[in-house]
């Protein structure tokens, strides 16, 4: 489809909270956005730690902080808006409202500030998997795009700095990446397994790097304390891991945003899935991928040999 003539670059706000899988999932709306209106203009409000992933991959061009005091005024009945603010939001050519808005209170007072359009789409995935949940309000734009994968292409630099990066870590190749951290116990693969296949990976003459966030303290504590020769990923931005992912051989981690990360990049992926249904939040990228679910949900019973016959079917 031919981009529309207009008088101005359109300019697009697309509104979006949620955790790092949240917002991964949700690039495709971007992408698709992109490709029918290259040129346009289009800024997130969003969490800057996780968005600025859409502006690194190219997908968006700016992002303003949800966490703003101001913000709060967009949530509250009877808000009154700064002129600064209603100038803002007259100034988008269309909101795109991904948050949780269950009255419709958001939306409302984006059109009593001034929205010429706003398209509302539920952050609550209500069926089949999230990615084209999320794509289906751009039918409203005769975009009908429903086999989008997210795709996060870092610059050249990104990536040559990554490469350096992983040299500082004793590196020599592209290694395998293991996250075993997610956002929930229930959720994690036990650690003495992710502590098995990373002797495994070395037995098998395989390089490996360990990524540890904030959360995966506990992860981070043991391998400092246990396996002090194990490179770590650790205090880095998520554009920066982005970049140091894609200059790995293949992932293998939980279900978490992590993992989606990787999958974004093009890395070849086993996921380790438990109580949650892949079916709805499996990631999805370019590259291969290995989706194993626990027997009854249960990660303990999941078993060290599926998983290596896993990685061995996805490796380059």
């Amino acid at each position: 489809m031919a981009e529309p003539i207009l008088s101005h670059a359109p300019r697009f706000l697309v509104v979006r909270g949620g955790a790092i899988g949240d917002f991964i999932v949700t690039l495709p709306v971007l992408q698709a956005l992109r490709a029918q209106w290259p040129h346009a203009v289009i800024e997130i409000w969003g969490y800057p730690h996780i968005a600025q992933l859409a502006v690194a991959g190219g997908w968006a061009d700016s992002v303003v902080s949800l966490d703003r005091a101001d913000m709060a005024r967009f949530f509250v009945p009877n808000p009154e808006f700064s002129e600064s603010q209603v100038a803002t939001i007259r100034s988008f050519d269309l909101i795109f409202n991904y948050l949780h808005d269950a009255v419709g209170q958001v939306r409302s007072n984006f059109l009593l500030a001034g929205a010429r359009q706003v398209i509302s789409g539920s952050p609550i995935i209500k069926a089949g998997h999230a990615i084209p949940f999320l794509l289906e309000p751009l039918q409203a734009l005769a975009i009908y795009e429903t086999e989008l994968v997210p795709e996060l292409d870092l610059s050249g630099e990104a990536r040559a700095e990554a490469r350096r990066h992983l040299r500082q870590l004793g590196l020599t190749g592209r290694p395998v990446a293991i996250h075993p951290g997610s956002g929930g116990v229930a959720k994690k693969w036990p650690l003495a397994r992710f502590v098995q296949m990373i002797r495994q990976c070395w037995e098998a003459g395989r390089e490996v790097v360990a990524i540890v966030g904030e959360a995966d303290r506990e992860e981070a504590d043991y391998f400092r304390r246990n396996m002090p020769e194990l490179p770590l990923l650790a205090d880095v931005s998520l554009v920066e891991l982005a970049a140091l992912l894609t200059e790995c051989q293949l992932f293998l981690g939980n279900d978490s945003g992590i993992t989606h990360l990787a999958a974004a990049v093009g890395l070849p992926v086993v996921a380790l899935f438990g109580p949650t249904d892949p079916a709805v939040w499996g990631p999805r990228g370019r590259g291969p991928m290995r989706i194993l679910s626990a027997p009854e949900g249960e990660l303990e019973r999941l078993e060290m040999s599926n998983v290596w016959q896993a990685l061995e079917a996805i490796r380059p």
